[in-house]
């Protein structure tokens, strides 16, 4: 945590910045620079993390923030929250710039969400499908949806299986509990016979669980069968679903119904193949050859995150410093009406 407060307090706020400069016939010369949103509430629940980064995030940006955790780490957010504004007020700046909510009643989320005369931007961070979906439908506040990840990796038939192995090791195990975690492996009937057994001894040895169909178990043990719920689930566990598809266009139909619009990836030593897939998968991040795990504003560079963006407007993916920014015209002249 202290990690990413230097990383953000080392990069150059996007605000008053430049972002186009037009400069018309008549003379007038239009800039149109980075600014604050204002007010941002976060609505969170039980990692505490995120309030160290919102804090830092949105003072970066000149935007002042409210937060409201959940009861999990509440005394813990008090005190984050409390090192951060005696340091505001040490620095002669109004310490009231980050403030937490500390009624924990579930009710007054509810409250906070209608205070659309003070709040510009709500954004719910984590906690699942369950309280990102009751922001969006209660919120009289415009809200930037940060979601629920159900992740897919590819293999397809021209993949270097060697690789395709590591990542989807490490895009399942290596902390299965986020939402850039894989839940679905797709992979390629070419290859599947030789792939999916060397796979299934691996996973075997971190414990995880196989959701497949009859063509899936008859490569990997101790198959749990498939729902018909199984391929919408965030597991957040070492639970997987498993499926075979005939081709890449199968491969990407079934990303594009069931995704949530987070992280996907294609595993293959084809380029063109890769370039067919990353276009036409509807997500924030897409990736080729590489794990699905890097969607973070940490490995991005951002210093942290303030989440990520599963929607299109108005940021996507994961969201650092110019993600908290709106922007506003600058026209400058010299006495110019318009006839």
């Amino acid at each position: 945590m202290a990690e990413g407060v230097r990383q953000v307090a080392a990069l150059e706020s996007p605000v008053r910045s430049v972002m186009e400069t037009i400069t018309r016939p008549n003379g007038l010369t239009i800039e149109k620079r980075a600014v604050p949103f204002g007010v941002i509430g976060i609505i969170f629940e039980a990692r505490p993390n995120v309030t160290i980064d919102a804090g830092v995030l949105c003072l970066k940006t000149a935007n002042a923030t409210i937060l409201r955790g959940g009861k999990e780490a509440f005394h813990t957010n008090q005190i984050i929250v409390s090192i951060m504004r005696n340091t505001l007020e040490s620095l002669g700046i109004n310490g009231d710039a980050i403030q937490l909510v500390e009624v924990l009643d579930r009710d007054m989320v509810g409250v906070l969400l209608q205070q659309r005369e003070y709040i510009d931007v709500i954004i719910p961070r984590g906690g699942g499908a369950g309280l990102i979906r009751r922001v969006v439908e209660e919120s009289s506040i415009p809200v930037i949806e940060t979601g629920s990840g159900v992740c897919h990796t590819f293999v397809d038939e021209y993949a270097n299986l060697d690789m395709a192995l590591d990542i989807a090791i490490n895009a399942k195990v290596q902390r299965p509990s986020v939402c850039n975690a894989m839940e679905t492996l797709l992979v390629h009937q070419a290859v599947a016979a030789e792939f999916l057994p060397r796979l299934d001894i691996a996973l075997q040895e971190y414990g995880v669980r196989i959701h497949g169909d009859e063509v899936v178990a008859q490569y990997m043990k101790n198959t749990i069968p498939l729902t018909e719920t199984s391929f919408n689930t965030e597991y957040n566990d070492m639970d997987l679903n498993v499926r075979i598809v005939q081709n890449l266009e199968e491969a990407i139909e079934h990303v594009n119904y069931y995704t949530t619009h987070h992280s996907e990836a294609i595993i293959t030593d084809e380029p063109m193949r890769a370039t067919v897939f990353m276009n036409l998968v509807d997500c924030s991040t897409v990736y080729h050859n590489a794990s699905t795990r890097f969607t973070d504003g940490f490995e991005f560079g951002f210093g942290a995150e303030i989440g990520i963006s599963t929607q299109k407007l108005h940021a996507r993916g994961p969201m650092g410093l110019q993600a908290l920014t709106s922007y506003k015209y600058f026209v400058f002249g010299e006495g110019q009406v318009r006839t």
